[in-house]
């Protein structure tokens, strides 16, 4: 049956970034989806309310404090995930900081920091869990990219946003073709504006929400729960020939 193909039944994921606005929506999905899932979260004070939400799901809830610019930490994470589940099937990375300000502005400290969080933790996170994936025969990797990375924002100024998202983009497609013989898909979703309560005050701004909205041919911000069902498919084997694809979901604004 198609639908069985969605499942994540007895599947372990990790989520980085899990303890609040699309982190947290992505963990309810997954659970809702049958997977036990690992809330890989900076914050100890939202990564366990996101463990309390995965279980009321019925399924099983890890928090472990990671900070994903540490390769130290996401290596420590990963060997906590493989002790407590003894596997690992699927990783979403998806913890990303964002900086505003005209590119001439950008300090080095500015730089660095998303570039360190939005990069280099993603990848390290690849990194590890290669290997258990590969000995296991396979798993699959989300990366969430962004619109930003296809395009250029207006009228917020976030050059180093973008290019991180860019390179998100790129990273994914690379280790797809290199990781395809070991089993391991790797895709990326790319939201659009999506209504998450930290993005509310701008979408109440005109300068803001209301360009934005002139430029969705939908009208309208994304939903956190319209990612769902990407996230799910691209971590189930409803999507089993897709590898180094970027889904895009942002109500039309790159259409344009």
């Amino acid at each position: 049956m198609i639908m069985d193909a969605f499942s994540l039944e007895g599947q372990v994921g990790i989520v980085t970034g899990g303890g609040q606005g699309l982190g947290q929506e992505f963990c309810q999905a997954f659970a809702e989806a049958g997977a036990d899932v690992v809330v890989a979260e900076q914050n100890p004070a939202t990564g366990p309310v996101t463990v309390d939400r995965i279980e009321a799901r019925g399924r099983r809830g890890l928090f472990v404090e990671t900070d994903v610019t540490s390769k130290a930490s996401v290596v420590a994470m990963v060997e906590q995930t493989l002790e407590a589940f003894g596997r690992i099937d699927f990783l979403m990375n998806n913890a990303g900081i964002t900086k505003w300000s005209p590119a001439e502005e950008v300090s080095e400290q500015d730089w660095r920091e998303v570039m360190a969080v939005n990069l280099d933790g993603l990848f390290y996170c690849c990194q590890a869990v290669h290997g258990p994936m590969k000995n296991a025969g396979g798993g699959r990797i989300i990366n969430i990219a962004s619109m930003s990375g296809l395009i250029v924002n207006d009228p917020q100024k976030q050059a180093s946003y973008n290019t991180s998202k860019a390179a998100v983009i790129h990273l994914t497609r690379s280790l797809a073709c290199e990781w395809a013989r070991d089993g391991i898909r790797v895709n990326a979703i790319a939201p659009g504006y999506m209504a998450t309560p930290m993005a509310q005050p701008f979408f109440d701004d005109p300068a803001y929400g209301g360009r934005w909205m002139q430029a969705i041919p939908m009208g309208r911000p994304g939903q956190p729960e319209e990612l769902a069902g990407a996230a799910v498919y691209l971590a189930s084997h409803a999507s089993s020939y897709v590898t180094g694809s970027v889904l895009v979901v942002d109500g039309g604004y790159t259409a344009w």
